[in-house]
């Protein structure tokens, strides 16, 4: 884990957050910064800041992290109108934290990707 990681601390219990969902593989929080009226991070227990970081022994993990996302997207009511899954890998993609997390997003239409 990384000392000064944000959601190892928040996983840690040392930065207080309302953790929605905990397993072995992933934890669920709502983001900070929300950019669609349901915005979630599913984020792994283990500390990964890009996929390229993992081996093929943590594929299961990730398995987890999306079957986890699909069952809060249900959760929050968004499974049935929509929802989007973004991983942002790098700077430039708009990764802010340096641990490797899965936006989920919905409720309310999010439009075209470019």
């Amino acid at each position: 884990m990384a000392e000064r990681c944000v959601f190892c601390r928040i996983s840690l219990g040392e930065i207080e957050s309302d953790i929605l969902y905990r397993d072995d593989n992933c934890f669920v929080i709502r983001d900070i910064a929300p950019r669609a009226a349901v915005h979630l991070l599913v984020i792994p227990n283990r500390h990964f800041e890009y996929l390229t970081d993992m081996t093929a022994e943590d594929y299961p993990m990730i398995g987890g992290m999306f079957k986890t996302a699909e069952e809060m997207a249900e959760w929050e009511g968004v499974a049935d109108a929509g929802y989007r899954l973004v991983i942002n890998q790098g700077s430039d993609a708009g990764q802010a934290v340096d641990h490797l997390h899965l936006h989920v997003l919905g409720g309310n239409p999010l439009g075209g990707m470019a």
